[in-house]
């Protein structure tokens, strides 16, 4: 009887839900794989549970990439209904091994695209439920007392007023981060992205294992820029951190997503998340102030506020670049262990070298000298140099040196060493030019 009546309540309290509509009562306990912190799950997860009476949302914390290899690794036994992050390109991974589920949300009040950007996949195995654009943050007390421009754009970064004053999070762990450094190179190109990526980390202060690090840092004054998703920093602005935020001009947006895991335990349940999530109810959650997210629902942009960014008419995301998802979902592991072998674990080397660069720049601002300015830039394209060209990064035979057969291990180890010889080579050699640089400018 106890088990009667608690379906009952169940069902009534689903019913009651304006705009949802669900095939059969959930009930019992969903579980959801995310990458997102508290701050926006614990809100979400309050509205969610008083929307769907009798059911409980249980959320376990991993970065997107952790996200996915739990969910392959425990595909035989799965214990999970949803995956919940920002990057598209994971869900494509996802998809592509078979390990999501179909569905058709019921939610008609969400358009097909956000700028040039599909909303959810054509496929239906995922659904976009709020949008995130990439940028700059900076706490402005900061900025004030170490005398920092307002920056404006990626190539403001590599400016020697910038100098250990950035801090980004490593696209190896934080998918965000990776769609971050993914639109520099498909917005730049390969070669001058890499080269803007590189510049701008020769003035990193710091590297982190998670993306809700760096607002951390930027919120307390430790640190003060900051490469984030743009609701760390709205969030942070509601919460009266003295922080700004601003898009690049190469910058993209995107939306972040939902989708049922393959072979979920409580499906219901799981259905019932993702339409609360894109209810009128759901999307309202994400203009809460310690959320700040961009719903992708348009009407519901009337209960935010005059300077609320709103992607369906702000002129800003109408300039953004077009992301190739399949080009990024290509060669993911590829740009992430570029990241860490060139940057991430010869940031040392690197801030060496434009430590110096800086001097030369100082100094042929006083007395411009042609010599010097020749090594400065010699000193320059040795930074920016690349071991792999672009059409290399998404080949076949590259990709399976992270991807797959049974040499993977061994292949992947000796592909490391080539990139990590490649730039400790490179950033002396690039070190001596730019020492030579600064006695001619001397």
């Amino acid at each position: 009887m106890l088990n009667r009546r608690f379906v009952i309540a169940a069902t009534l309290g689903a019913m009651s839900l304006p705009g949802i509509a669900l095939a059969q009562a959930p009930a019992g306990k969903v579980t959801v794989v995310t990458s997102f912190s508290k701050d926006v799950t614990d809100p979400i997860k309050k509205a969610f549970e008083k929307a769907v009476p009798g059911v409980t949302l249980e959320v376990q914390n991993r970065n997107t990439n952790a996200g996915v290899k739990y969910v392959e690794e425990t595909k035989a036994n799965n214990q999970v209904d949803l995956f919940w992050a920002s990057a598209p390109d994971a869900f494509e991974v996802l998809k592509g091994k078979k390990l999501l589920t179909a569905y058709k949300p019921k939610a008609t009040d969400i358009p097909e695209k956000i700028g040039s950007y599909p909303i959810n996949d054509p496929d239906g195995f995922y659904f976009g439920f709020a949008a995130s654009g990439y940028g700059i943050m900076w706490n402005e007390r900061y900025a004030k007392a170490n005398k920092l421009p307002e920056p404006k754009d990626w190539q403001d970064l590599a400016k020697p007023a910038f100098y250990d004053h950035v801090a980004i999070a490593a696209p190896s762990r934080s998918g965000t981060t990776h769609l971050t450094i993914e639109t520099i190179l498909q917005g730049e190109g390969w070669d001058k992205g890499w080269r803007t990526i590189k510049e701008m980390a020769g003035n990193f202060r710091s590297i982190n294992e998670r993306s809700f690090g760096v607002p951390e840092q930027v919120n307390s004054g430790q640190v003060g820029v900051g490469i984030v998703i743009d609701f760390f920093a709205f969030s942070a602005q509601a919460s009266g951190f003295p922080v700004k935020f601003v898009y690049p001009t190469v910058t993209t947006v995107v939306p972040a997503n939902v989708g049922i895991i393959a072979n979920p335990p409580n499906k219901a349940a799981a259905e019932a998340f993702i339409e609360f999530l894109l209810s009128p109810a759901g999307q309202e959650v994400l203009l809460e102030p310690g959320i700040r997210r961009l719903p992708v629902n348009p009407a519901v942009y009337a209960k935010a506020g005059a300077d609320y960014p709103n992607p369906f008419t702000d002129p800003r995301f109408q300039k953004m670049i077009g992301f190739d998802v399949d080009k990024s979902e290509q060669r993911t592991a590829v740009v992430d262990t570029l990241f860490d072998q060139l940057i991430s674990f010869q940031l040392d080397g690197l801030k060496g070298v434009n430590k110096v660069l800086h001097e030369v720049d100082a100094a042929l601002a006083k007395k411009p000298n042609e010599q010097a300015k020749a090594l400065a830039e010699e000193a320059r394209v040795l930074l920016a140099a690349m071991p792999v060209t672009e059409a290399q990064a998404a080949s076949a035979e590259l990709r399976g040196a992270f991807t797959g057969g049974k040499e993977k291990g061994a292949r992947q180890a000796e592909v490391e060493n080539q990139w990590a010889g490649f730039a400790r080579d490179h950033y002396a050699k690039a070190k001596a030019k730019a020492e030579d640089a600064l006695k001619a400018a001397k």
